[in-house]
């Protein structure tokens, strides 16, 4: 009896959801793939970096 109450309920709440549209959909998808690729870009930056740091810090490293 719970089970069913829950998914009755669950559906009622459901109505109340404002979806995105098709468009907002592409645009966040989008915007989601350009931030990862510039964070992956910045975070491969920092690690050349940090490993040409460790490496003149530590010769033997090399």
């Amino acid at each position: 009896m719970a089970i069913k109450q829950y998914i009755n309920e669950t559906m009622a709440e459901m109505k109340h959801v404002t979806w995105p549209t098709r468009r907002q959909t592409v645009i966040y998808g989008i915007l989601v793939i350009a931030v990862s690729f510039f964070v992956s870009a910045y975070l491969g930056l920092l690690d050349s970096v940090f490993a040409a740091g460790l490496k003149l810090l530590i010769p033997s490293l090399s």
